[in-house]
């Protein structure tokens, strides 16, 4: 059985697309399968942002084809882990969840990593973020590989 994970940020078009395609970059794609979404519906059926895009395919990351879809009570049955961007978007997820067993399935995802502190910025108003976004991303996505 394949395990299932879901990234979540705000809008899905920055930060969880590029955590969607650097997990799956990081895992046997017949053991692990990786999705991600928003917590807010302002993207729906959107591409990610150019820039999230651009700073992927540098790193041989293609995430074009995702599109944006919106965090549902459903994903909590969907998915084994759920990962979040940043404290706003735990907060938003739990917040749906009707079970401690779907909180028990939430965690921050710089949580995996202790070099960063505990939230991924959002780098949409800032266009030198998306660098040091991937970077922290990078280096988290790792460290779930390794325990996947």
């Amino acid at each position: 059985m394949r395990t299932k994970v879901l990234m979540v940020c705000l809008g899905n078009i920055c930060r969880s697309p590029l955590a969607e395609g650097i997990l799956q970059n990081k895992v046997d794609p017949d053991r692990v399968f990786v999705d991600s979404a928003g917590t807010g519906g302002y993207h729906i059926g959107n591409p990610p942002d150019p820039r999230s895009i651009a700073v992927a395919k540098k790193y041989g990351i293609h995430i074009e084809d995702q599109r944006c879809r919106q965090f549902g009570p459903a994903d909590f049955s969907e998915f084994d882990l759920i990962y979040a961007m940043d404290q706003s978007n735990y907060n938003n997820i739990i917040a749906l969840a009707s079970s401690q067993a779907e909180i028990e399935k939430v965690k921050l995802l710089l949580d995996e990593v202790d070099r960063y502190g505990r939230e991924v910025p959002d780098p949409y108003w800032n266009d030198n973020g998306f660098e040091e976004v991937f970077e922290m991303i990078d280096a988290a996505c790792e460290a779930i590989a390794k325990k996947l």
